[in-house]
């Protein structure tokens, strides 16, 4: 696969596993909803997670916990552009602007972000493919059913991956179709989206059958509800070890990005994990 170049940075997909570290500029987000919505602590958070080793920032102001509600355009607007402009004052890092809506990407990059992530996949905004492709950035699609707010009565599947690969290929021939180039794709299976426990299992289990896409991956593993249930931990924060062990298997598959709320001790995961793994996972 060809590289990615972010402003300095240069991705070489295959040679190393990525982190991208978790700003929920939110009340609401499951783990950390709160902790970060005034823009001092945003950006001290966002300053502490790439000194912890993260390669790109996420930064969302619309939570995307099961049952969360929409919030309007405006806000989050006014939720996101101030810190991702705060952010850009003091760091070259790449950002990534998560959110469903094209008229947030369209602001968010001139205010300074690089990347859009959209749990759709771009489905929600009939826009969001033409917004990308003239924007010129890369964009993850990630796959889901229904909406936050439904996702998880929407875990009837005949073929699981099956139809996860089905909607990850068609929403990859939508974005080459509207212009975006082919370097500037990536994908998220979409763990904890619209799936439940098993599902979930499943799911990074065969993690790697989506490198047949030909395009990056990125999975979400971080403090996620299945992980507290095997644990039988409640509290997000304390499911740092379980994630761990879950980015670990990641690895082993040949995903790319991990999109991580605890970063530093995920940094070491990755570099051990690599070591084992990178030189051993065959060319695509």
């Amino acid at each position: 696969m060809e590289s990615l170049l972010i402003r300095n940075y240069e991705f070489h997909w295959g040679k190393q596993t990525y982190l991208m570290g978790i700003l929920n500029v939110t009340p609401d987000s499951f783990s950390d909803g709160g902790e970060f919505n005034t823009i001092e602590n945003a950006v001290n958070q966002g300053l502490k997670l790439i000194e912890q080793g993260a390669n790109i920032l996420d930064i969302g102001g619309q939570s995307t916990r099961p049952g969360s509600e929409e919030i309007t355009l405006d806000e989050e607007l006014n939720r996101v552009i101030p810190v991702i402009k705060a952010i850009r004052l003091k760091s070259d890092h790449p950002i990534s602007i998560d959110t469903t809506r094209s008229e947030v990407v369209q602001a968010a990059i001139e205010a300074g972000a690089d990347i859009i992530n959209d749990i759709s996949g771009a489905s929600f905004d009939e826009k969001m493919l033409s917004t990308v492709a003239k924007l010129e950035v890369p964009i993850i699609l990630m796959h889901i059913k229904g909406t936050p707010k439904t996702m998880q009565k929407l875990t009837q599947y005949n073929d699981l991956v099956g139809e996860i690969m089905q909607f990850l290929e068609q929403q990859i021939q939508q974005a080459l179709k509207a212009g975006i180039k082919h370097s500037n794709l990536i994908i998220d299976p979409g763990i904890g989206f619209a799936k439940n426990y098993e599902q979930n299992l499943e799911l990074i289990r065969r993690l790697k059958e989506f490198r047949q896409l030909d395009v990056p991956i990125l999975a979400g593993l971080s403090r996620k509800s299945f992980i507290g249930y095997i644990l039988n931990q409640n509290d997000p924060k304390q499911r740092v070890w379980g994630t761990a062990a879950a980015c670990c298997s990641a690895i082993a598959s040949g995903v790319d990005i991990l999109r991580v709320h605890d970063v530093a001790p995920m940094y070491d995961v990755c570099r051990v994990a690599d070591a084992i793994w990178r030189t051993g996972i065959e060319k695509r």
